[in-house]
């Protein structure tokens, strides 16, 4: 028996496929990858998490947009869809097309069992490539719970070249507000899970912060 062999695309053939494809996939070093449907809890966090953004902003020169537009991470290949995008300027596109962003300015991913590996290991590494991204943002489903990471000040006064470092804060309960100062705006915790139903309760409230270098914190590959 000869071994399945894999065929890999050129990212411009991945793209005239994904563009008349029923599902979504992520295209990375010529392979595609199938994304899985998402559960009814993790839909309703992020049309909740949408929309409040989208009120919020209402009046501001920020443009939301939902999980439907991708994102080219340059500096690796990497095309993929998160959960919601803000941009904080003017949208910068791969082609005249316009549905693949390179511009993200605050990306927000709701966590699954099958990808919370992928999202907070090698897909969080590929998206601090990105210039424009100054927060990343990972929401829980079972339970109240969102990570923010902020990116910090790129000198290192003991280091020879430039190091990027970002801010953890972990927001936890119901009665906590997740802050996002870049744009200037809060998210309370009750407002993102409004509706959402545990099978237990998810715990008491509290608020962490961590201080991680780029690259030291996750290990885990994506597939």
């Amino acid at each position: 028996m000869t071994a399945e062999r894999k065929i890999y695309l050129t990212p411009q053939e991945y793209l005239e496929l994904e563009r008349t494809a029923e599902y979504k996939s992520e295209y990375y070093a010529g392979e595609v990858f199938a994304m899985a449907g998402e559960s009814p809890r993790h839909v309703l966090i992020a049309t909740n998490t949408s929309y409040l953004l989208v009120g919020t902003l209402k009046k501001r020169p920020y443009m939301v947009y939902s999980a439907d537009l991708r994102v080219k991470v340059s500096t690796s290949g990497l095309y993929t869809y998160p959960d919601i995008i803000v941009a904080c300027k003017k949208p910068q596109f791969d082609d005249p097309r316009e549905d693949t962003l390179l511009n993200p300015s605050v990306i927000i991913e709701v966590l699954s069992p099958s990808t919370e590996a992928y999202d907070r290991g090698a897909k969080f590494r590929q998206y601090r490539t990105i210039e424009s991204l100054t927060d990343y943002l990972l929401i829980s489903q079972d339970r109240a719970l969102v990570e923010h990471y902020v990116r910090q000040a790129d000198k290192d006064e003991f280091a020879e070249q430039s190091v990027a470092r970002w801010l953890l804060t972990a927001y936890q309960g119901l009665d906590n507000v997740a802050v996002i100062s870049s744009l200037e705006i809060e998210l309370p915790l009750s407002d993102i899970y409004d509706k959402v139903e545990w099978p237990e309760d998810e715990g008491g409230s509290r608020t962490l912060r961590v201080v991680r270098e780029q690259g030291s914190d996750y290990e885990t590959e994506p597939r």
